[in-house]
């Protein structure tokens, strides 16, 4: 059994061409599926344009009653899915359900995670080059094996989910945590057709929100079981630019007798010593909430 799991937020006019292109699809590879549609709180009028394939058995179609987001759209998906191999597409088009047969035949092979990787992308500019900057920070970083991590277009075996957390944005590095976790991780290029109707939900703001959700990647998957050396390492680099200052100031109080209150640059002084610690405190507080788990784990 393989299930697609497609979710999607105001796709009216792209839903039954891609139902037709999957269920068509389906047919020349001959294997049980199913279609799991989920809807993030859409507000226009899907459910006339996909009504003729409502009663196709194969097909099941789950609501949010408000928009939650596609990790929680992927979260809900996911847990209804049935199949052992599972599929995510994009409502939008842009996957072509003709490169279905790399991805199976990867999972054939062996792996146990195929991630697609789009070729000639039909995307704008800034998206491509958050894409590219964002790859090539995970890679050496945190020696990401992937090449367009950000695809939509991915398959894999279910057991891979068991113990990743859909929420937020993190479903943008689901690839990095099975490879993390020591599954057989492959990647094979895909068509990445242009939008045909509705507009992409991809803009400058969410360029913004991808260099935090990269910063929380590099923390959950490098620091998450030292976090003090994440914070150690910023809090020691700003208290020491801390204790610089005061010790040029003190320098200059005893030899050259400069009045510290005539120089601002003091409380500047003051104040990243004190960030400083806090930031180093904040990263002690963390070993300790690790090893206690830990602890309680054993």
């Amino acid at each position: 059994m393989i299930s697609i799991v497609i979710p999607f937020h105001n796709e009216k006019e792209n839903l039954p061409i891609l139902l037709d292109l999957l269920i068509k699809e389906f047919k020349k590879i001959k294997k049980d599926y199913e279609i799991v549609l989920v809807d993030d709180g859409s507000t226009d009028s899907f459910q006339f344009s996909i009504f003729s394939f409502q009663k196709n058995k194969n097909i099941k179609l789950i609501k949010h009653k408000k928009k939650l987001g596609k990790g929680e759209a992927l979260k809900t998906g996911v847990e209804n899915a049935s199949g052992e191999i599972i599929i995510f597409m994009d409502a939008d088009l842009q996957d072509d359900p003709k490169d279905w047969s790399k991805f199976l035949k990867k999972i054939d092979e062996g792996y146990d995670f195929v991630n697609g990787v789009r070729m000639e992308r039909k995307e704008n500019f800034l998206v491509k080059i958050y894409s590219k900057l964002a790859g090539l920070v995970l890679k050496k970083i945190l020696n990401s094996p992937f090449t367009d991590i950000n695809c939509g277009f991915k398959a894999f075996k279910k057991e891979v989910t068991k113990d990743f957390v859909f929420y937020g944005n993190n479903f943008r590095f689901f690839p990095l945590f099975v490879y993390y976790q020591g599954f057989k991780v492959a990647e094979v290029p895909v068509i990445n057709n242009p939008r045909r109707f509705g507009k992409s939900k991809f803009g400058p703001k969410k360029i913004f929100v991808g260099i935090f959700d990269v910063l929380t990647a590099i923390f959950l998957y490098k620091f998450s079981e030292r976090p003090l050396h994440f914070f150690g390492m910023i809090g020691g680099i700003i208290s020491l630019l801390g204790f610089l200052i005061l010790g040029y100031l003190g320098f200059e109080r005893i030899f050259h007798n400069m009045l510290l209150y005539r120089r601002p640059i003091l409380w500047l002084g003051i104040l990243l010593v004190v960030v400083g610690i806090q930031i180093l405190s904040t990263g002690i507080i963390g070993e300790l909430i690790v090893y206690l788990n830990k602890k309680n784990k054993n």
